[in-house]
């Protein structure tokens, strides 16, 4: 698996939204965008990532940043994310991994001994004119919104 390195152009999307609205990432134009991968909605690492992010929205939007997370969900699943944890963010579903594969995050992944093809959680900044500035690659789910603000504070 070789994910978009720093420097590349984010690849054009649109996904559904947690409401079941079309989200494209050109909606987000002049802003700084962090999209997220995470495998699967309200399982404890996602739910910790995600609320990680939800309580630094002030902070990131000081910043100009725009959390989009994208999981394989179906929008349904999505909406009670939402709704049980109170994110104050957009999630997209890609129930196909098409932009998944588009940003190079779907791939085989093991498990307790199993191999499956799955979504590897790594995170992209993507700046005002559309390229990636940043990839978040190496962190700990608690940890990730620091990992991202750290960045963007230095």
């Amino acid at each position: 698996m070789t994910y978009l390195p720093a420097g590349s152009p984010a690849p054009a999307f649109t996904l559904l939204d947690q409401n079941g609205d079309s989200v494209s990432l050109s909606d987000f134009s002049g802003k700084k965008v962090l999209v997220y991968f995470y495998p699967k909605a309200m399982t404890p690492g996602c739910k910790v990532q995600a609320c990680g992010l939800r309580d630094s929205k002030t902070e990131l939007e000081a910043n100009n940043v725009v959390v989009l997370g994208i999981s394989p969900d179906p929008v349904a699943r999505l909406k009670k994310f939402e709704e049980k944890d109170q994110l104050n963010f957009t999630l997209l579903s890609d129930e196909d991994h098409a932009v998944a594969d588009a940003f190079g995050v779907w791939g085989l992944k093991k498990f307790m001994g199993k191999e499956y093809d799955g979504i590897h959680r790594i995170s992209f900044l993507i700046d005002e004119s559309g390229t990636v500035c940043k990839v978040f690659d190496k962190f700990k789910t608690k940890d990730h919104h620091n990992v991202v603000m750290n960045y963007l504070e230095s």
